[in-house]
């Protein structure tokens, strides 16, 4: 099977992801700007997780450019990510209307941690499907950024039962860790084929 449909729904549940978000944010009453200062909380978490969104998003297009063909276990795999994706519209929900209150903080690390994993999970296989000679499994030999981002979910929640915001500072750290597309991937596609 080709990739074209599994990108399509992948983007349009991404789209929707987003779209939820944003009707979170509720207009005020008022027309002064001092009726926003309540709103700032819900606003920072949306921006966070729309920011962790789009990085998926890039992501996941990068990949699917550098892989020609799927079967069902990357299917599945790709609804798994899905899924920890389709439940950030709720825990950015949740920790912004909370201030970002410890549980929230740590079942949001929780959520983007399942997101992480469930995104190795389908690289690794689609590398088995597609092959360690491909595209894609040359692309993805050398996992440093994975392995600091697991890593760093898993201390972030830890650590938000006792300082919130320090792992609000560690997910904004993975986050510009991973902000930039992955040049593994465009390195791999742009590579001419030796003669």
């Amino acid at each position: 099977m080709t990739t074209n449909r599994l990108e399509a729904f992948s983007d349009g549940v991404l789209a929707i992801i987003i779209t939820i978000m944003v009707l979170e944010l509720k207009v005020p009453h008022g027309a002064s700007f001092e009726a926003l200062e309540p709103l700032m909380p819900k606003f920072l978490s949306y921006l966070f997780s729309f920011i962790y969104v789009g990085i998926y998003w890039n992501n996941h297009h990068h990949m699917f450019q550098a892989i020609e063909r799927v079967n069902g276990k990357v299917l599945l795999a790709n609804l798994a990510l899905l899924f920890w994706l389709s439940l950030l519209p709720f825990v950015t929900g949740w920790m912004g209307e909370n201030d970002f209150a410890k549980n929230t903080v740590a079942l949001y690390g929780f959520v983007l941690l399942m997101c992480a994993l469930a995104f190795l999970v389908l690289e690794k296989l689609a590398i088995k499907h597609e092959g360690h000679e491909s595209t894609i499994g040359q692309a993805l030999t050398d996992r440093w950024k994975e392995r600091i981002s697991t890593g760093g979910y898993f201390s972030g929640i830890i650590i938000a039962f006792f300082y919130p915001m320090v792992s609000l500072l560690i997910f904004y750290g993975i986050a510009i860790l991973w902000i930039i597309p992955d040049s593994r991937i465009e390195q791999a596609l742009n590579k001419t084929p030796e003669n």
